[in-house]
């Protein structure tokens, strides 16, 4: 498949020159105006971009700017065709972006060459970018998947069933899709939200690793002391997701499960812990992750208590409501509670 380039000049006669030279090698568009050529570059995005200088309207360096500017285009490599010899218009046009700089009147053979150095240039680049993403994809998965490991090692200690991970995740897969289609949160929540809300929950209770079986598994009440350090899972599962980020700080998979082990016992209105946080200060995925656990919580059986009704768990959430969850979010669980119960017999006709 030939390369494609796009030539912007406003002299025709210009871009008959090097149409006539250059169409054998490659597939080519014109465009007679900076606007146009920009408008022409960012539907779709050329292999690399001829660029007069000195056009009516917006000039070489401003069409230049703003593909820089644009995520669609910043990578195209651009060479600028100009009559203009002047160091410092050359040294203007580098450090906007320009990558070479052909002086007219031109020689076709020249210019070429420059092309083709180029275009082997970007992809020899981009073959360097393609590796270097892969092996950051492999080394975050092996994370991911110790992290995800290091979850249902702590899921086993706790859950009879060893389904409170798939559970929860639809859970809150559900009440995420339920905010996103009736409108709410629109600026937060999107198909991407859902996907990873439903992909990071599982890291909820990563922190529990650390906390003793003597505590984990008692079957009556926690006493004061014990119960501070149940609650230092939430800080241990934090720091656990903080040292993998720190690794990778642009994943929003593990920036979700970060917020989520962290901040899934704060309480709606101030009382939870660890940060005390309120209201909107709670992360949303968090405050969605705090229901559909309490919920999971409620209607499964433990060592220490039996499972609650569905009807049961309800009546308990929507008596919290304003207090322990966000009143929007008991709404959303009692718009789709029948999906609930699907969830929860289903794993329970599995166990």
């Amino acid at each position: 498949m030939k390369a494609r380039l796009l030539i912007i000049d406003d002299t025709p006669a210009n871009i008959h020159v090097l149409l006539e030279g250059l169409k054998d090698s490659y597939s080519i568009t014109a465009a007679t105006r900076g606007d146009r050529g920009l408008e022409l570059a960012r539907q779709s995005p050329p292999d690399l971009i001829l660029l007069d200088v000195v056009m009516d309207g917006m000039d070489g360096y401003q069409v230049l700017e703003a593909l820089r500017q644009d995520v669609r285009t910043s990578a195209v490599p651009v060479i600028f065709v100009t009559a203009q010899t002047d160091e410092k218009d050359e040294a203007r046009g580098l450090a906007l972006g320009a990558l070479d700089y052909i002086t007219k009147p031109f020689r076709i053979n020249i210019v070429r060459a420059r092309i083709q150095n180029h275009l082997e240039l970007k992809s020899h680049r981009d073959r360097l970018e393609q590796m270097v993403q892969e092996q950051v994809r492999e080394m975050l998965n092996s994370h991911i998947t110790t992290i995800f490991a290091m979850s249902k090692l702590a899921e086993s200690r706790d859950d009879e069933t060893g389904t409170h991970l798939e559970r929860t995740r639809q859970y809150c897969r559900l009440l995420a899709t339920h905010l996103k289609e009736s409108g709410s949160y629109p600026e937060l929540i999107d198909a991407d939200f859902v996907h990873r809300i439903f992909q990071a929950s599982p890291l909820h209770d990563i922190g529990k690793v650390a906390i003793p079986d003597g505590i984990l598994k008692k079957p009556g009440k926690l006493t004061q002391e014990e119960f501070e350090i149940m609650k230092t899972h939430t800080l241990r599962g934090a720091e656990t997701l903080a040292s993998v980020t720190q690794v990778h700080p642009h994943n929003e998979f593990l920036k979700f499960g970060l917020e989520i082990a962290r901040s899934h016992h704060e309480k709606w209105d101030g009382s939870g812990y660890p940060d005390q946080l309120m209201g909107t200060q709670i992360p949303l995925a968090a405050r969605i992750m705090a229901v559909a656990d309490v919920y999971d919580a409620l209607t499964s059986k433990r060592c220490y208590k039996d499972a609650m009704s569905h009807q049961e768990a309800l009546e308990i959430i929507q008596s919290q409501s304003g207090f322990h969850f966000e009143p929007a979010l008991v709404d959303a669980l009692l718009a789709v509670q029948a999906r609930f119960m699907e969830v929860l017999q289903g794993y329970r006709g599995e166990s």
